[in-house]
């Protein structure tokens, strides 16, 4: 008797123990539990896009209800102009909403939608439009040339510098022999002259001394 007591009060708290964890298992899959969740979105959170897309796309864990109104989507931009056009369109675990308009910076999207279950459910999250950058101007001293008054410059002192820049040496040289040479001929023609003169004289003067020795005789 004393040995049977221990061995029920085991086999009361294994006993327990299993309904507990037959209660764990059961209560998630109960309706409390089955509430619809969204899975993704096109655009994601937080992306970065270079223009706002045509619409966005919501993907859920299950069938969205389809009844009118069940489906709504704000999306805005970062002064709080609505981007949307139209109502959501549900097709199964989709809900697609159109947008409209042109945004930059920031773009927020809130959605609520009811689950499969009756339950209504909803979140909010946001994706960034980069701006477009404007085109830069070219500037007035950009178009304005400045080295075209200086070319002519710089070509015209340099035909004109050659003959300046000669030494005297190159300028000797380059003088003709004419003169010299004509001096030259000149001096040849007096010291003949002069030579003519000496030997006519001495000739002369022979001639002269023989002609009165004869007549003395």
């Amino acid at each position: 008797m004393t040995s049977s007591a221990p061995r029920r009060r085991v086999s009361a708290f294994v006993a327990s123990l299993l309904v507990a964890l037959v209660a764990l298992l059961v209560l998630p899959a109960s309706p409390a539990f089955a509430h619809d969740e969204l899975v993704s979105t096109d655009p994601p959170a937080d992306a970065v896009l270079d223009a706002l897309p045509e619409q966005i796309t919501f993907t859920y864990s299950a069938d969205i209800l389809t009844e009118q109104g069940t489906a709504v989507v704000e999306v805005t931009d970062a002064t709080g102009a609505s981007l949307t056009e139209g109502t959501p369109v549900v097709s199964g675990t989709d809900v697609t909403q159109t947008l409209t308009g042109s945004a930059s910076g920031a773009v927020t999207v809130k959605w609520r939608v009811v689950s499969s279950d009756g339950h209504p459910i909803d979140g909010t999250f946001s994706f960034t439009v980069n701006g477009a950058t404007p085109t830069p101007t070219p500037t007035a001293t950009a178009s304005t040339p400045t080295a075209t008054p200086t070319a002519p410059a710089t070509t015209t002192p340099t035909a004109t510098t050659p003959d300046a820049t000669a030494t005297p040496s190159e300028t000797a040289s380059s003088a003709s022999p004419l003169p010299w040479i004509l001096l030259v001929v000149a001096l040849v023609i007096v010291a003949g002259a002069i030579v003519w003169l000496f030997v006519a004289r001495g000739r002369s003067g022979s001639s002269g001394g023989g002609s009165t020795g004869t007549a003395g005789r």
